[in-house]
């Protein structure tokens, strides 16, 4: 009230109102009531987070707030009540993708200048078990060569699940399946942690070339995810089996095959042919024949992969009546195996002829064993003559300082 008054005693009186303008000099209040920290991935939109309560002390438009989360996240704020906001999940998690967010809240009023406060809320995805184990490739092969030691590794495996602990803890584990009527389980193995697959016995290339079985990979989650993947070793085979003469077989009574052939043939004349094979396979299987020995060297020749044996020129009467060859049949692999047969060749100018000689043919005498027998005897005097030598020299020295010493 305004009382206004004269000197004459006259007075009046008045009523003044004074309105306070707002003015915008609180900023908003920003407020956790509920709060959650971590959050499983599979979680379905909508989920709440937090719930924020906002308060701003000014009054009017000063007093209006709007409430944003700032960053692009798979989140939103939800009014519910005049002053409260819940914070939800927008989309679908993945922790695979990423595994934690700083959510910021920002809350700004409407006044001149606006004012605004801010809040961080740290949220931690949490693992579920939702990725199978996963190998890089569909098909995997390996190679390994054969009479390989029991217990050596193989082949390994890797599978990958990009869960997290338990949940990406693998193990391996090898479909059953049997070989050659026998379980797997007794050929080979695997390491349940590392994948990696090891020998249990030397396997032979002979006896068979590969390996076929499934590997299953499955992680610790609840419940589990599995997969699997085809696996098939290659055995390569070794130079391990000598080749081996089918003709001419060795009798069993003891004799020598016998191979006729007439005096009057001419030189490419088909003698025989030494047939060979080699259990082996590719250039460990290739093999070569050659003549090792000859009692006429010379005379016959043999194909170097056919193994066919042929007269290299005309029969002279001088030839011996029964030819002494030595074949050796030799493989090609690293290093090479070979064996070796002799097949006896008798000279006549009619089969009955040879069939009634056969008997009464005699061996004639090697000239390479007595060749052999002169070396042997040359050697030992040489040796004596200069073991002798050695004496006397010895002998002349003592004697020279036996003199020197008297």
């Amino acid at each position: 009230e305004v009382h206004a008054e004269d000197y004459g005693g006259l007075f009046d009186r008045a009523k003044v109102e004074i309105t306070i303008t707002d003015l915008n000099d609180n900023a908003p209040e920003l407020t956790v009531t509920f709060l959650t920290n971590s959050i499983k991935e599979n979680s379905p939109a909508g989920t709440v987070i937090a719930i924020l309560n906002v308060e701003d002390q000014d009054s009017g438009i000063n007093g209006e707030v709007t409430c944003l989360i700032p960053q692009i996240l798979p989140f939103q704020l939800k009014k519910s009540t005049d002053n409260f906001y819940s914070l939800v999940t927008a989309d679908s998690l993945d922790r695979e993708q990423r595994e934690s967010y700083n959510i910021t809240v920002s809350v700004t009023d409407h006044g001149t200048p606006p004012l605004s406060t801010a809040m961080v809320i740290a949220l931690h995805i949490i693992d579920t078990n939702d990725n199978p184990p996963h190998f890089s490739k569909s098909v995997y092969s390996s190679y390994f060569m054969e009479n390989n030691q029991r217990g050596a590794s193989v082949f390994s495996i890797t599978a990958n699940d990009p869960d997290w602990e338990e949940n990406a803890r693998i193990t391996y584990s090898i479909t059953k399946k049997d070989i050659n009527d026998s379980s797997l389980s007794s050929y080979i193995s695997i390491n349940s942690e590392t994948g990696i697959i090891y020998a249990l016995r030397s396997f032979d290339y002979e006896e068979f070339q590969e390996i076929n079985f499934q590997v299953k990979a499955q992680d610790g989650g609840s419940p589990p995810f599995s997969s699997s993947v085809s696996v098939t070793l290659f055995i390569l085979d070794q130079n391990d089996n000598a080749p081996e003469i089918l003709y001419p077989s060795v009798p069993t009574d003891g004799s020598t095959g016998v191979e006729l052939a007439p005096r009057s043939s001419e030189p490419g004349y088909l003698v025989t042919k030494v047939v060979a094979v080699d259990a082996d396979s590719g250039q460990n299987g290739w093999l070569s024949y050659q003549l090792l020995k000859a009692t006429e060297p010379g005379l016959f020749s043999i194909g170097l992969h056919t193994g066919e044996i042929r007269t290299a020129r005309f029969f002279l009467d001088k030839d011996a009546l029964k030819q002494s060859l030595v074949v050796l049949v030799k493989d090609n692999g690293q290093p090479p195996l070979s064996a070796s047969v002799m097949v006896t060749v008798v000279l006549a100018d009619s089969i009955p002829e040879s069939l009634s000689d056969i008997s009464s043919i005699s061996a004639p005498a090697d000239p390479q064993s007595d060749l052999t027998f002169y070396l042997v005897v040359a050697v030992a005097f040489v040796s004596c003559l200069f073991f002798t030598f050695l004496l006397v020299l010895l002998a002349i020295r003592l004697h020279r300082w036996r003199t020197s010493q008297l």
